[in-house]
């Protein structure tokens, strides 16, 4: 199930606030406590909260949520984030796609693009891309993480370096005002940090959420990264950092064009 805008909301002003009160959230959205109680205990059984006395706060730093959740996390955000993104991927190009919602949005949006090269470590985007005109879709060896899909470990940090591509596609779990970018497995972290490496131009895709939370696994600085695309302006102090660095920061507006899915659905 989709998460409705009140709830992506509750969990913004979580992530935000560290704590909600379900008395306060009742007469904030003009609705009773029990259905407050309702959408906490929702985003309880997803693993996206923790219920305290009289409320909720964030899940702690070191857990990820379940990759079918965050499919559902700002959805039509990362949509949006991807369209822009993939303005930035001309045809006959070579890109990596790394693990990640958002990235795998990206490929949704370029299905259409011709003569790419398209490398990952993600299986979901092969799933996604396959069939898509003349493209040529590489994808790394190495230990496939059952829960997402993604392909980690040394074997595929090493195949990764085999490569020198034009653009690499990257997600990020957090992103801190320091300009740190985060992520929560050390084993998908190598991966990442190989790509960024092999790579002649990096896009950092990141929904607004990812400012308010919190991983424990560094990626890079933010002066790795050539753009950011997001869909909210970033916290005053990481604005600053991606300006010092010569970050572009690009954040998208409410328009979207429709995915190919939607388009198909809709003939």
């Amino acid at each position: 199930m989709i998460l409705t805008d009140r709830q992506n909301d509750i969990l913004t002003r979580a992530a935000t606030q560290g704590h909600v009160l379900v008395d306060d959230l009742a007469q904030q959205y003009a609705v009773t406590p029990q259905t407050i109680r309702r959408d906490l205990n929702e985003l309880c059984d997803r693993g996206l909260l923790t219920r305290t006395h009289g409320g909720a706060r964030p899940m702690n730093s070191i857990s990820n949520v379940r990759y079918e959740e965050r499919r559902n996390l700002a959805a039509l955000e990362k949509r949006r984030i991807a369209e822009a993104a993939a303005r930035h991927i001309p045809d006959h190009s070579s890109l990596f796609l790394n693990i990640g919602t958002t990235t795998e949005n990206v490929a949704r949006a370029i299905y259409d693009r011709r003569n790419l090269v398209v490398i990952t470590n993600n299986l979901n985007v092969v799933n996604i891309l396959s069939g898509s005109p003349a493209k040529e879709l590489i994808i790394a060896g190495g230990i496939v993480r059952q829960s997402d899909g993604g392909i980690v470990g040394e074997a595929a940090t090493e195949f990764i370096r085999n490569f020198k591509v034009d653009i690499a596609v990257i997600g990020a779990s957090a992103l801190d005002e320091d300009g740190s970018v985060l992520d929560f497995d050390y084993r998908e972290v190598s991966v990442a940090r190989a790509i960024i490496d092999c790579a002649r131009q990096t896009l950092l895709v990141a929904d607004h959420l990812k400012f308010e939370r919190r991983a424990m696994v560094r990626i890079c600085d933010i002066s790795r990264i050539d753009v950011l695309v997001t869909d909210a302006q970033p916290p005053q102090r990481l604005r600053q950092v991606c300006e010092a660095h010569g970050v572009h920061v690009e954040v998208v507006g409410d328009s979207v064009e429709p995915s190919r899915t939607d388009r198909v659905a809709t003939a």
